[in-house]
């Protein structure tokens, strides 16, 4: 399950139907919400979005901003995933490519006139809420970046080239028991390696990148267990009494467990650890007398569980020299951060 299948997946609509307006204007509240919270949407941003909109052209300021604020309200009563599920329903089949242009308008960074890597994901499940095929899609990204810079339109055809391509053909792995896919994070051409393995596959390359993803059929039993125990219980006593004692403490002698959390509104409930693995890094480093020695590093480990399936991911943080940690509570906060935008790559299915 990635964060955004509370949007995307969810079957609920409004007792309410939106005006065509209303619908166009709720598909950039919804993306606009996505990664953020309904509290720190930029109403006055949306309507500046909105206002270059045809569909808009007859409105003043205050009549958008009563619209935004209406949809803010109703996202906030009855949950995004609802006004998506509305606004799609409202929109005429001539609207659909507005409504996707809305929500693209919203993710575009205006200094760089693009769409940050961090944001094609949610970008991607967008275009398939709205059941837009990939070509479609493609023309209505180049429209609205045209619109957000003056360079003349062979300049930027040239610019987003690289942009479109790897948005709409980054290389998938597909699980062998088809319960997720994932975007493969390395660049396979400069020597990315993707090694698959029964109930795990990791991506690495000699740059020090390593991601991991183990999972694990849960039998109906073990829910038993679960409920028993709490998932919070459950997940500490998976990732640090048989994970980490198997998996890593086995292979790095010298391991120890730097620093736990149980975030509970992460992935309805997600128990992450830090473990200090010193000479314990997928990198090594060769010695004046050729003797080639493993760097220190740390690994972040993010443990849920979604349907029957228990997975655990890693992340690695390789120390080259001169190199030192920052405070366990910092280096906690970025392999979090690092190991859910690697997690939001990730679709469930």
């Amino acid at each position: 399950m990635s964060k955004y299948d509370r949007i995307f997946n969810s079957e609920e609509v409004l007792e309410e139907s939106l005006s065509p307006e209303e619908a166009v204007a709720a598909i950039a509240v919804v993306t606009a919400v996505a990664d953020s919270s309904l509290e720190n949407v930029d109403a006055d941003f949306l309507v500046d979005i909105l206002w270059g909109f045809e569909i808009f052209e007859e409105y003043s300021d205050d009549e958008l901003l009563e619209i935004v604020d209406k949809l803010i309200s109703l996202a906030e009563d009855e949950g995004v995933g609802t006004l998506f599920n509305t606004a799609y329903e409202c929109l005429a089949d001539e609207l659909i490519l507005d409504g996707f242009a809305a929500g693209v308008s919203v993710l575009v960074d205006e200094e760089e006139l693009s769409i940050p890597q961090s944001k094609m994901t949610l970008l991607k499940n967008l275009q398939q809420g709205l059941e837009i095929e990939d070509e479609e899609a493609k023309e209505v990204i180049n429209e609205v970046i045209d619109s957000f810079e003056e360079l003349e339109e062979e300049d930027t055809d040239d610019e987003y080239e690289g942009v479109f391509e790897q948005f709409f053909e980054q290389e998938v792995y597909e699980s062998p028991l088809g319960n997720f896919t994932v975007i493969i994070p390395v660049n396979l051409q400069q020597g990315g390696r993707v090694d698959s393995q029964e109930g795990a596959v990791s991506f690495s390359d000699d740059f020090g990148t390593l991601l991991r993803i183990d999972y694990y059929s849960l039998p109906s039993q073990e829910f038993v267990q679960i409920d028993a125990v709490g998932q919070e219980e459950y997940l500490r006593s998976i990732l640090l009494n048989k994970y980490v004692p198997g998996a890593i403490a086995a292979n790095v002698l010298d391991a120890s467990v730097g620093y736990t959390e149980y975030l509970p509104d992460t992935l309805e409930g997600a128990y992450f650890a830090l473990i200090d693995m010193p000479g314990g890094s997928t990198i090594s480093k060769t010695q004046n007398n050729g003797t080639a020695v493993r760097l220190n590093a740390y690994r972040g480990l993010l443990a849920f569980i979604y349907r029957d399936f228990l997975y655990i991911v890693n992340s690695q943080r390789s120390f080259f020299d001169g190199e030192t940690p920052g405070s366990i509570k910092e280096e906690a906060q970025e392999f979090k951060r690092k190991l859910l935008s690697f997690i939001n790559t990730i679709t469930f299915t």
